[in-house]
């Protein structure tokens, strides 16, 4: 997960835009001819569409774009963390 790559996707598409990227990337994860780094790939795209969506979320309940990038940032990392 990157967060420019985050910030990119949150400012540049719409959270309808975001969701059907990712249901096009999950279709193309279960094509048979799809190899390991290419699955990763899509992995970690559909992750940062995901932390996209999740950002647009977070700005719709009135958080500044800052605060719902860091704050989410800070969810991920406790996550690992734990």
């Amino acid at each position: 997960m990157k967060l420019p790559v985050i910030r990119q996707i949150q400012r540049n598409c719409s959270a309808e835009q975001i969701e059907n990227a990712i249901a096009v990337l999950e279709s193309i994860s279960e094509a048979s001819s799809i190899k390991e780094d290419e699955l990763d790939v899509i992995g970690e795209l559909i992750s940062n569409c995901c932390g996209a969506l999740e950002v647009h979320e977070m700005v719709a309940a009135g958080e500044t774009e800052k605060d719902a990038l860091n704050g989410f940032m800070k969810k991920v990392m406790g996550s690992i963390d734990q």
